[in-house]
């Protein structure tokens, strides 16, 4: 199946750039700048004005090369919309049922959003492909490594407050992958359309990524 096939690919990648309220006019500039960088799944939240037409431009532009998803995905309508226009994943800030539900139903990755143990295993039992641990930075990247003992079969993706200076200690504590937003896309050097910056910083997530990985 294609989703199980992406699910591998974000895994394998373990890096989900979060453009959150790029400029219309900006984001094929920005995606081809982190794609260029070694980015394989871009985010576009959903609380951008046209989210969903970059999303299916998105798609229309890359095709399969990358996974294109929507972001801060708060219900199942939401979801539905994200997913007709083209998202390979639904990343959301909280766990919802229904959202969980309707995303396996068409077959796209669910990656609700959690911080307790015990969302962790609900919404894992509910049909997660994995979860967002969110906010990642408030409880520190030692946070995911205490739950690896009795959660650890639960693939984990923190996110917020992922930076270069601590990637690599959330790979090594047990993250599948991570969620960058603004320490990946630095916003002035978005505005000033210096786009090469996105492309450099990206090269070195992933180079920390592959490196927590050895």
């Amino acid at each position: 199946m294609k989703k199980w096939e992406n699910l591998i690919r974000l895994k394998e990648s373990g890096l989900i750039a979060v453009i959150r309220r790029p400029k219309q006019l900006q984001i094929h500039s920005i995606a081809e700048a982190l794609v260029d960088g070694g980015v394989e799944a871009l985010e576009i939240t959903m609380d951008t004005p046209g989210a969903l037409e970059m999303i299916k431009s998105l798609k229309e532009k890359f095709n399969d090369k990358i996974l294109v998803g929507a972001g801060t995905v708060l219900d199942a309508e939401s979801a539905k919309g994200a997913i007709d226009a083209g998202s390979d994943f639904i990343f959301s800030p909280t766990f919802d049922v229904r959202t969980i539900q309707l995303t396996n139903r068409y077959g796209k990755i669910s990656i609700p959003g959690v911080m307790t143990p015990t969302e962790i295993l609900q919404a894992y039992s509910a049909g997660a492909d994995l979860v967002k641990v969110f906010p990642g930075d408030s409880l520190g990247v030692n946070y995911l490594k205490n739950l690896q003992g009795p959660l650890g079969h639960i693939p984990m993706m923190p996110t917020g407050g992922i930076t270069l200076d601590n990637v690599e200690q959330f790979i090594k504590n047990g993250a599948i992958a991570v969620g960058a937003g603004g320490s990946l896309l630095d916003a002035k050097a978005i505005e000033d359309k210096r786009y090469d910056v996105l492309t450099r910083i990206a090269k070195e997530f992933i180079c920390k990524i592959q490196n927590a990985r050895v």
